[in-house]
């Protein structure tokens, strides 16, 4: 039988690298649009995400911050009372006795927030309360951004409602420099706490500090985004 005839293999070239042409690497659509606005000379443009920006920041761009501006007759909308940050603190008192407690405060705070906590330790030693410097005595979190914005829509929306016999917030609970302050008896009202986990009841101070300057302009501030004041 005659041989079959085999397939002729590609000639190398100088480097042992088959010869052909040398295919063109293309560039993507976002590369090349980027590319070009950098050749010629105008600034890129930031990539875009296809993150859904926090419900209660529309809210306030489209319908608190033109009210803010009427109601104080601003003329610049930077000079709106906004939100900057908001902050909640459990103390846990027994962690001083046991340092196990704070495991499930982390774990309550986290789920509450989104955001994992920071554990706050005792700057002094204070012997009536057994307390010794460096004891961790509570949990903190900041929250900012779109976390900030959709934990104030929890809280005023969903959580605040759920407290037994709620009749609104005090109107009173101002520091004098645009910051409120709310306590919370029990951890139970939010909806991401399991009843049948918590073994113990914990408070928390949740502050929302604002760029307003007075108590007046943070009040509004806060009436128009929503939270329930008493009457």
């Amino acid at each position: 039988m005659a041989d079959e005839k085999k397939p002729k293999a590609p000639q190398a070239g100088a480097e042992g690298k088959p010869q052909g042409k040398p295919q063109a690497k293309k560039a993507k659509p976002a590369q090349a649009e980027v590319a070009a606005e950098v050749a010629s000379g105008k600034p890129a443009r930031p990539k875009a995400t296809n993150r859904q920006t926090a419900r209660m920041r529309d809210r306030y761009y489209k319908d608190v911050l033109p009210a803010l501006m009427k109601e104080f007759d601003l003329d610049n909308p930077m000079a709106a009372p906004k939100l900057e940050k908001i902050i909640v603190n459990m103390g846990v008192g027994e962690a001083t006795q046991n340092a196990k407690l704070i495991d499930p405060a982390v774990g309550e705070v986290g789920q509450i927030t989104g955001q994992k906590p920071v554990i706050t330790r005792a700057r002094k030693s204070i012997a009536a309360f057994k307390v010794r410097e460096g004891m961790p005595i509570g949990v903190m979190v900041t929250l900012r951004g779109d976390r900030m914005y959709e934990f104030f829509d929890r809280l005023v929306n969903v959580a605040l409602p759920r407290v037994r016999d709620f009749r609104g917030v005090p109107t009173k609970s101002f520091d004098g420099r645009g910051n409120f302050t709310l306590g919370v008896r029990d951890q139970l009202i939010f909806p991401e706490i399991d009843y049948a986990k918590v073994e113990k009841l914990k408070g928390m101070n949740i502050t929302i500090v604002t760029s307003a300057g007075t108590d007046d302009q943070a009040r509004a501030l806060l009436k128009h985004m929503g939270m329930p004041f008493r009457q």
